[in-house]
């Protein structure tokens, strides 16, 4: 089983952009560059184009393989919020093998029971059945103690924790970030130090128990800061975000569009201008889709009513290009926020091309020009907030393993 990717455009986040060749056998990659290419191998002609490292997508709330093709995404970290939720271990297992071989699953397991915030699930037990971090999923553990606790285990177990940063106390019953927008649109708001309140505790139990702590979704400009300064103290901790809070504002949300009703809720433009300095910096870690498609049951109602979330799959990497077309970051960077940066989170040994790791590969046009409609998704629902936008970017083959996914 031998496979041969030749005349590419490598992007790898450790070798740099270059032109040559990948060979694959048996699944692993074996050589790249100018590699003499057996004549038994499969040839795939890449004709120029970009071949990088499978996107590994980190905190995904539902399980949508069509989407993940389209998306080139080949490995996700499975939010501990499914139904019945990531807390026993034959839950995790099961949900750890459904995807093989197309699509791997790493579940997130619930750092408590039921996702309660209070007695501490069987972490250990849920580790062995196949889980490669633990959550507290959607929510906040409001109790200190607990979160302690949880970190504690954690660090015991070599694990990373993989927290929502938005305290509950101030965010219950609110579908929008306290300003100008929420106030004339009369919806029920949060201020955005919401998520700066809750990023300074964890940081703090984090630093002071030595956990891996992971922020899913970073959003604020006071909660960058916050970051930066954790890690200039050496605290192991990594963030991530979403294309939406790096492309939009809540002006998104001026005409009571559902679609742009997300969690955490769009930020003002400030914010967004910090997000987009923090990928120039190196602050953010994890690029992510927060894909979570929801049907017009739970969209196409009023917009306090409405339920959070958007089909992020199949947009993540036009989106994340785009930061590429402006300069924020170079593209082998970009290749570390979509798989390296999240395959270390979860502990995996992945996400880039180098000799000896699995060849999971994917092929793309970089300069492809499409339009996003999100009737015409592939996923299972098609809530996006980005809906008409134009854009360039589109996987044309993707492979798991040195096996093609189709």
């Amino acid at each position: 089983m031998i496979l041969a990717l030749t005349n590419a455009t490598l992007a790898c986040p450790v070798g740099g952009v270059t032109k040559g060749n990948v060979l694959v056998r048996d699944g692993v990659i074996v050589a790249t560059g100018i590699v003499d290419i057996p004549s038994d191998a499969d040839i795939v002609d890449c004709a120029g184009k970009t071949v990088a490292p499978g996107i590994v997508d980190l905190g995904v709330a539902k399980v949508d393989r069509a989407a993940f093709r389209a998306g080139g995404i080949v490995r996700i970290g499975l939010m501990p919020d499914q139904s019945p939720v990531l807390d026993d271990p034959g839950i995790v297992q099961r949900a750890a093998l459904i995807g093989k071989p197309d699509l791997w699953i790493h579940p997130i397991a619930a750092a408590t029971r039921g996702l309660e915030g209070h007695d501490l699930a069987e972490m250990a037990i849920c580790l062995s059945a196949g889980a490669k971090a633990v959550g507290t999923g959607k929510h906040w553990i409001a109790d200190s103690g607990v979160m302690r606790r949880v970190l504690a285990y954690a660090r015991d177990l070599d694990v990373t924790v993989i927290a929502h940063a938005e305290d509950g106390g101030l965010t219950a019953g609110a579908v929008a970030t306290e300003g100008e927008t929420a106030t004339r649109l009369g919806l029920p708001a949060a201020p955005a130090v919401a998520e700066a309140l809750a990023i300074a505790r964890d940081l703090m139990l984090a630093e002071d128990t030595g956990a891996r702590l992971h922020i899913r979704q970073v959003t604020t400009a006071a909660g960058f800061d916050l970051i930066r300064a954790a890690k200039r103290r050496g605290v192991s901790v990594t963030c991530g975000i979403t294309p939406a809070h790096l492309h939009l504002s809540e002006i998104a949300v001026s005409d009571f569009r559902s679609f742009a009703l997300l969690s955490p809720p769009l930020r003002a433009e400030s914010d967004r201008q910090a997000a987009l300095a923090a990928i120039a910096d190196g602050t953010i870690d994890v690029l992510c889709s927060g894909h979570e498609p929801r049907g017009p049951e739970e969209k196409r109602l009023p917009f306090t009513d409405s339920s959070s979330g958007m089909a992020g799959a199949e947009t993540l990497l036009p989106l994340a290009l785009m930061l590429v077309r402006d300069e924020h970051l170079t593209l082998e960077r970009l290749f570390a926020l979509l798989a390296r940066n999240p395959a270390r989170v979860l502990g995996l040994d992945t996400g880039t091309l180098e000799v000896g790791k699995p060849a999971d590969l994917m092929l793309f046009d970089g300069q492809a020009p499409w339009q996003i409609v999100g009737e015409a998704f592939k996923a299972e629902a098609g809530n996006t907030p980005f809906d008409g936008l134009p854009v360039q970017g589109r996987v044309l083959r993707l492979w798991k393993g040195g096996r093609e996914v189709r």
